[in-house]
């Protein structure tokens, strides 16, 4: 049986891409929860893992582990940890006669989390149970599938299977299902089929928690990611009337989500609700803060930033001034980090993919039923980073006016798709929180982009800088 010391794991943890609290001090590593998932040679186990922070604060992680045993010592020899840098390269840690791994390294156990899947398994453990479930008609695998990772990920690990199926793996866990499985069963449900189809998923259910560890979808073959398909064609072809033509088109596809979306109403998860009137009290509140926060920290003397040096106070103001609407409209579940990236282009079709929402958020913030144009404003402000990525990355620029094209294109296809009674009524009312969503969106990339990639600030800060300019609808 492995053995598994939480001790060994706080280094390997916490230089993980998908770990979100680097910035964070770890005070402690607990395992709550280890379920062997294969005995045999070599094991499978799934460990759920509590990394505590100084404040009293924690988050729970989901980890798939493996290993081999070490060769017996020499006599004389004292088996037990691995001093640091021990280890060999690709190793978590070594302790107690064993080296640790991440079994998604492996493909032989990557297929074994597919076999329990497809044969509905469930492993009892002794505070949980795993219990994994298989979509009646999903498509089956073979014995020996090829198993390949899907790219650089930052909050979950995901497995291409035989070029056919995509397996899921949630990192870190909250309780309840995960949007990306509640959105999924109700898009299928709904006949929804601008989605990548659900084939299968796992749970765990026991004393710590109810959580979802992971889905299992169709892989999308010869698709094009959204967003390499709209800077590619600004690099090779300008302003091209067919790609205005497919933006039109997913405007529409995001129109029909929003509209199907807004179509339940028996299911109190699902079920439109009328705004409050604190509802866009709370919205312009939330981001008056956000904005006032950012401001206070912004680096002086910094080019990039001159557009909107100085002007938080009148940003602000502007804010207020944008929210002196009824809001209107119906709130819905939504796609919730919606952008370019979350899209393929696949045999002429827009399919929509990730709707588990912005991971930094936490799980009830990402159910919660907001404007659908907070999605609307999500994809136009990624038409904004499009145009520029096009010089930033391949040093063409985008044609002149493109951005305002692609967001005319999308907008037409979306408003005339959309349910207007989801949308306020009037064109002002829609005008004014779209901004306000674009707004929300523009001071989140701004503080993203100082922390992560300061060559791309100059992008929400043109976006901000638009929103003061543009005069307000009446």
């Amino acid at each position: 049986m492995l053995t598994i010391d939480a001790n060994h794991l706080t280094a390997w943890l916490v230089e993980q891409r998908w770990f979100a609290s680097k910035q964070r001090e770890l005070s402690a590593v607990n395992l709550l929860e280890v379920q062997n998932l294969r005995d045999g040679d070599p094991p499978l186990t799934l460990a759920l893992v509590e990394a505590r922070f100084s404040g009293g604060t924690h988050e729970l992680y989901q980890l798939l582990l493996t290993g081999r045993e070490d060769p017996a010592p020499k006599r004389g020899a004292r088996r037990g940890a691995a001093a640091p840098g021990d280890e060999e390269e690709g190793a978590i840690a070594s302790a107690h006669g064993w080296t640790l791994y991440d079994a998604l390294e492996e493909p032989a156990l990557a297929r074994e989390l597919t076999f329990l899947l497809q044969q509905g398994a469930t492993v009892e453990g002794e505070r949980g149970t795993i219990a994994f479930n298989w979509v009646q008609g999903a498509v089956a695998l073979g014995l020996e599938p090829e198993v390949r990772p899907v790219g650089v990920e930052q909050s979950n690990t995901s497995l291409v299977l035989d070029e056919r199926l995509v397996l899921k793996v949630f990192r870190r866990l909250e309780p309840g299902d995960n949007p990306e499985l509640e959105m999924l069963r109700f898009l299928t449900a709904h006949e929804f089929d601008h989605i990548a189809a659900l084939a299968g998923w796992y749970a765990y259910a026991g004393e710590l928690m109810d959580a979802t560890l992971g889905v299992v979808q169709e892989y999308v073959a010869g698709a094009t990611d959204g967003w390499e398909l709209v800077v590619g064609a600004l690099v090779h072809g300008g302003e091209d009337a067919e790609l205005l033509d497919q933006l039109r088109e997913l405007g529409a596809v995001t129109g029909e989500l929003h509209r199907v979306l807004g179509s339940a109403t028996t299911d109190p998860d699902f079920a439109p609700e009328d705004p409050g009137d604190e509802s866009l009290s709370l919205i312009t509140a939330t981001i008056d803060e956000e904005i006032e926060r950012l401001f206070f920290d912004l680096p002086p003397d910094d080019e990039a930033l001159a557009p909107i040096a100085g002007r938080g106070e009148e940003i602000r103001d502007r804010l207020q001034l944008m929210s002196h609407v009824g809001v209107g409209g119906r709130l819905i579940r939504h796609h919730g980090d919606f952008h370019l990236g979350q899209t393929l282009r696949a045999a002429g079709r827009w399919v929509l993919l990730d709707f588990e929402g912005e991971p930094a958020r936490s799980m009830r913030e990402r159910r919660r039923k907001r404007s659908p144009l907070r999605d609307v404003a999500g994809m136009l402000r990624s038409f904004a980073y499009a145009a520029s990525a096009s010089e930033l990355l391949h040093g063409v620029a985008a044609p002149e006016d493109w951005e305002q094209h692609a967001r005319d294109a999308f907008l037409e296809g979306y408003f005339a798709t959309v349910d207007a009674g989801l949308l306020p009524s009037g064109q002002a009312g829609i005008e004014r929180l779209l901004a306000i969503f674009e707004l929300e969106k523009a001071v989140y990339e701004l503080r993203y982009e100082l922390n992560n990639r300061p060559d791309w600030v100059g992008i929400p800060v043109a976006g901000i800088a638009r929103l003061l300019e543009a005069p307000l609808p009446t």
